[in-house]
């Protein structure tokens, strides 16, 4: 019985890798990437782009591990989950009210250690952010509302 059970597993596996997800292999940088809707410095792009992109942009960097499933259909969720959330290639699209509310999300969620999600972090050290990242980071955010100039209506 145990023996059927096991080949079971391993024909399921096996099968699985035939499905293979989309992949978020677009271009980061478009016409309504976040650079046409605020200022973002030099070191905060640097930081965007190697912490936040690969969940947060139209361009992943795939590890090698990202072609065995059923890692690469919970990487294509998880992607896909982040870009609804927040995409930075299409930032430009949105209106003023949702890209203050997204600017304020990306101080609140970095200061609070939420971002990058640890589980991102363990595997890609280099997005962990310093306390100095993270300050750059939660003031670029509260410069950018201000100097987007929302004003909720009453």
């Amino acid at each position: 019985m145990m023996k059927k059970v096991l080949i079971g597993i391993a024909v399921l596996l096996i099968g699985i890798q035939f499905i293979r997800p989309d992949k978020n292999e677009g271009s980061a940088d478009s016409p309504q990437d976040i650079t046409h809707a605020v200022q973002v410095p030099e070191p905060v792009m640097q930081t965007l782009k190697v912490a936040c992109y690969d969940c947060h942009s139209n361009h992943t960097k795939y590890p090698w591990y990202a072609n065995i499933s059923p890692v690469s259909l919970w990487l294509a969720n998880h992607v896909n989950e982040g870009k609804s959330e927040l995409n930075f290639s299409s930032f430009a699209a949105y209106d003023k009210k949702r890209m203050d509310h997204k600017l304020e999300e990306i101080g609140e969620e970095v200061e609070e250690g939420h971002m990058p999600l640890p589980a991102y972090t363990m595997l890609h050290h280099d997005a962990e952010l310093s306390e100095s990242q993270k300050q750059l980071l939660v003031e670029w955010a509260k410069t950018e509302r201000t100097r987007l100039g929302y004003v909720p209506e009453k």
